[in-house]
């Protein structure tokens, strides 16, 4: 539906599919855009919309995308269901012309990531990819120095992901199952190749990977967990990983990753990430032809280090910057996201985020999840359909 189907009001009206844990980001809907709100929620579980009464108080709440769009006349649509539900449900609100803004990944396969992509270029209804990552801090430092050519031009980026919540963030519910999530380098690692490809400006267009289950895979206290979410279970007590208890009945995603990617540019990058480390950061580091920088700390009170001049090793770098925003999480990047998907969709304001670079994420990762499986086979990413490419390429012009 479009912005007239809600009436001759200013109301912009929001909706919420899938009333979990991460469905809090819909709260910053009428702090990003005066006029917004959440109007309807749906979720097709009994628990989910009985938290959507306490979510979401007085907020209409329905079962099925079917019943939304009956009768509801809304202008977009946040959808923070699990990954495996993303392709089917964003081709049907982009088929019924509201805007989508889709919890990354966009999908767990690349066939359903091109899939929806297909369906947004033939009806033009807008679609964004929640890659806030790109709006974070660290983030932001790291790409105004890179564009001020404090290092000269990118040749290769390694990033090491510490996951130290894993146990409670992906294997204690539906993550740790490889038919709901498929690889956590889609559910995880997709923040951190979107940044390459960021950084780098360019797409990978060959990956190898390797990777295992090493750890969480011998744990065996485990058991379903029925109407819980994540912050029902987290705690910081719950280590070593090896201890763990509660985790989920079906556990075969890799707990450890590793990926090698080459570029469409040339640029060769590589990225890691363990489950079962103590501390919880990502780190970055990228080598231009003048120097490098890397950060220490993600968050608030971390730096972006750039060292470019020939030295023996030093703690100090030659420059140093700090990173902004929250000191822990990424709500401020949650923010930005909500913010430029409501100016995309209602004053057709640019995005910093893109659906080809949400499609060349999960390509990458779920290729990489692929060639992990299959031996380490290096695999070609495919390209998109000539069509659909062009749709969204004259759609930035």
């Amino acid at each position: 539906m479009t912005m007239s189907a809600a009436g001759s009001t200013n109301e912009k009206r929001i909706a919420v599919v899938g009333v979990g844990a991460r469905s809090e980001i819909a709260h910053h809907v009428p702090v990003a855009m005066s006029g917004a709100a959440v109007v309807a929620t749906v979720d097709s579980a009994a628990t989910g919309r009985a938290r959507s009464e306490t979510m979401f108080p007085g907020v209409p709440v329905y079962a099925d995308i079917e019943s939304l769009l009956a009768a509801e006349a809304v202008d977009a649509a946040i959808v923070t269901t699990p990954d495996d539900t993303h392709a089917d449900i964003a081709v049907a609100l982009l088929s019924a012309g509201v805007a989508v803004y889709l919890e990354k990944p966009l999908a767990t396969t690349l066939e359903d990531a091109d899939r929806v992509l297909r369906v947004a270029a033939e009806t033009g209804t807008a679609l964004y990819v929640g890659h806030n990552f790109r709006h974070a801090g660290v983030v932001r430092r790291m790409k105004e120095i890179i564009d001020r050519g404090e290092i000269g031009e990118v040749k290769t980026v390694w990033v090491r992901h510490f996951v130290g919540n894993g146990g409670d963030y992906y294997f204690t519910d539906w993550h740790a199952d490889r038919s709901r999530t498929n690889t956590l380098l889609l559910q995880k690692a997709s923040h951190d190749i979107d940044v390459i490809h960021y950084l780098t400006g360019g797409f990978t267009r060959r990956v190898v990977g390797m990777g295992d289950l090493m750890v969480y895979g011998g744990v065996t206290d485990r058991r379903e967990r029925p109407g819980e979410t994540m912050p029902d279970w987290f705690s910081y007590d719950n280590w070593p990983a090896s201890a763990s208890t509660g985790l989920n009945p079906v556990i075969d995603v890799e707990d450890v990753s590793m990926m090698m990617m080459t570029l469409d540019n040339g640029v060769l990058a590589s990225y890691e990430q363990c489950h079962f480390t103590p501390d919880y950061w990502r780190n970055y580091t990228v080598i231009g032809t003048e120097g490098r920088l890397e950060n220490v700390g993600d968050t608030a009170g971390g730096t972006v280090k750039v060292w470019n001049r020939r030295r023996e090793w030093a703690v100090a770098g030659d420059s140093e910057y700090p990173i902004d925003g929250d000191p822990s999480g990424h709500e401020d990047a949650d923010l930005a996201t909500m913010r430029e998907f409501l100016n995309h969709v209602f004053h057709g304001a640019p995005t910093v985020v893109s659906p080809l670079a949400a499609r060349a994420a999960v390509a990458a990762g779920a290729l990489a999840a692929e060639s992990i499986r299959d031996g380490s086979r290096p695999i070609d990413i495919p390209s998109l359909p000539p069509e659909v490419l062009e749709s969204f390429l004259a759609r930035s012009r």
